[in-house]
C-alpha cells in the first residue's frame, strides 16, 4: 500500500509505503519528478507538481524502505521502480510530493489571512469557490483547516478568477478536499457568487 501523510489533502505529503504490515518512508536521495509522478498516478492524484526532500512534511516513523529511487515515470506502482533497499538515510531525509489533484486554500482581500474571499489552488491555478452551498459546515471546515478558528460571518464577492470550485460538506472534515467537490461544472455554480468568510482567529 501507498499513502501521503502530513499534508493538507490526501494528494500532498510525505511518501509512505507499507511492507509486511508496517509503514515506512522513502529517502530523498535521487528523489525527482519521475518518481513522484508514479506516486501521484498510483494514488489517483493526477501528476506531480513539485517534489520535496528534507522531511518537508515532518519526519516519518518506522523503516526507511527505499533509497535512490530510479523510476522512469511510467511504472504503475512505486515498488516496481529500481531502488536501493540498503540506505544511509535518517527520517530527516524523508521524501514528499505535491500532486496536481491537491487543493490549497487562502483568504484574500480581507483584514488578514483569516478573512476575505475564498481562493483555491487546484491543478496549478487559483480559482474562486461558488457560494451556492457555502453554509456553516463548509465555513467551519475552512476556518479550522487554515488555523483561523471558527466562522464569524459569510461574505460574498464576484468571480474574477478563471476556475470555479464547488464544495459541500456533510460533516467536520480535516479540510474541504475531503468533502464532496466538483471543479468547473456549471450547474452547481449557476448564478452563484464567490464565497468568502470572516473567521474569528487571526
Amino acid at each position: 500500500a501507498l499513502r501521503l501523510a502530513g499534508g493538507r489533502s490526501r494528494c500532498e505529503g510525505r511518501v509512505e509505503m507499507e511492507e509486511e504490515g508496517a509503514w515506512g518512508t522513502v529517502c530523498d536521495d535521487g528523489w525527482d519528478l519521475a518518481d513522484a509522478d508514479v506516486v501521484c498516478r498510483q494514488l489517483r492524484c493526477g501528476h506531480a507538481v513539485s517534489v520535496h526532500g528534507g522531511a518537508a512534511y515532518g519526519r516519518g516513523n518506522g523503516s526507511i524502505l527505499r533509497d535512490e529511487m530510479g523510476c522512469e515515470g511510467h511504472e504503475e506502482h512505486l515498488w516496481e521502480c529500481p531502488a536501493a533497499l540498503e540506505h544511509d538515510c535518517t527520517h530527516k531525509e524523508d521524501a514528499g510530493v505535491v500532486c496536481s489533484e491537491h487543493h490549497q486554500w487562502r483568504l484574500s482581500g480581507g483584514r488578514d489571512g483569516c478573512a476575505g474571499r475564498v481562493e483555491v489552488l487546484y491543478r496549478g491555478t487559483w480559482s474562486t469557490v461558488c457560494d451556492s452551498a457555502w453554509y456553516d459546515p463548509e465555513r467551519r471546515v475552512l476556518c479550522r483547516s487554515l488555523g483561523c478558528g471558527a466562522p464569524l460571518q459569510a461574505l460574498s464577492y464576484g468571480h474574477t478568477l478563471p476556475g470555479r470550485m464547488f464544495y459541500k460538506c456533510e460533516s467536520l472534515q480535516a479540510s474541504l478536499a475531503y468533502c464532496h467537490w466538483v471543479f468547473n461544472k456549471s450547474s452547481p455554480c449557476y448564478q452563484s457568487r464567490a464565497a468568502g468568510v470572516i473567521c474569528n482567529g487571526t
